[in-house]
């Protein structure tokens, strides 16, 4: 029998005409949070300090300055989004981070300049993967590390709120590829799988503000759900909230570490 198709690609989200503020409070994580993916992060990534690195798909710098807190630094946050980078700019400045504008396949950087890459949830962005793959091997030590946190096809997080926007299974099997054809495209731009990691991702926080987070739409499977999937899903979700009927739930975060071949693991 033949193997299914993949699914139709999305179309690319212009990340320049979202609301970079609502954009920046619906995706914010508690402090704990933050802490945690670092402790994890530095369970992954070489041992020295201070280790140089780069955000790449920074946004709103969510993560950029606790990088440079944990690691050292210096840290560049690269967003190709102007509007991202201006907010991050205004509100997550460090001293050892620097706000640029790039893209996975042209990153600012010379070669062998960096200890390690993290791009968190921005994968499934880039629009030509294997030139990404190429970059990211250039601009990493010999015993750098890339972190690839991200969403895989086989592995789609049932959230709290998934089963309000049921159009959002079909949207994120479209925009999220297979680990194993993830671990294949860095595998040929020069890259070892050095861990595959899933996490279980506890429910934090209330249930009324992950609500309010959530409507400011800051996910981007959101942008492609049509109005009324959405009208519709959100009346439920506080028709449920007022009544108490929405149950909290863990999830689960999945990353991959790599590391250029050849590397002392």
């Amino acid at each position: 029998m033949e193997p299914p198709a993949p699914p139709t690609p999305l179309p690319p989200v212009d990340y320049d005409k979202v609301q970079h503020q609502a954009y920046a409070r619906g995706r914010a994580l508690p402090v704990e949070a933050i802490r945690r993916w670092m402790d994890v992060f530095a369970e992954h990534l070489p041992s020295r300090r201070p280790l140089s690195g780069v955000d790449l798909g920074a946004g709103t710098g969510r993560f950029t300055p606790a990088l440079a807190e944990s690691f050292g630094g210096p840290i560049l946050g690269v967003e190709p989004a102007a509007g991202m980078r201006l907010r991050a700019a205004a509100e997550s400045a460090h001293p050892n981070v620097r706000y640029v504008d790039g893209r996975a396949e042209a990153i600012p950087l010379a070669d062998a300049a960096a200890d390690f890459v993290l791009m968190f949830l921005s994968w499934h962005h880039v629009a030509d993967k294997p030139a990404g793959a190429r970059e990211i091997r250039r601009v990493l030590v010999r015993d750098g590390r890339l972190v690839l946190r991200s969403t895989f096809r086989e592995r789609i997080p049932d959230h709290w709120w998934r089963g309000y926007f049921p159009g959002s299974w079909a949207v994120e099997r479209a925009m999220f590829p297979t680990e194993a054809e993830t671990r294949s495209l860095f595998e040929a731009a020069g890259f070892a799988t050095i861990a595959s990691v899933q996490m279980e991702l506890p429910f934090e926080g209330d249930m009324a503000a992950a609500v309010e987070r959530l409507k400011l739409r800051a996910v981007s499977v959101f942008e492609h759900l049509s109005d009324a999937e959405l009208e519709e899903g959100f009346a439920r979700l506080d028709a449920d909230l007022a009544a108490g009927a929405i149950a909290e739930k863990p999830t689960h975060g999945d990353f991959i570490v790599f590391a250029p071949k050849g590397a002392i693991a």
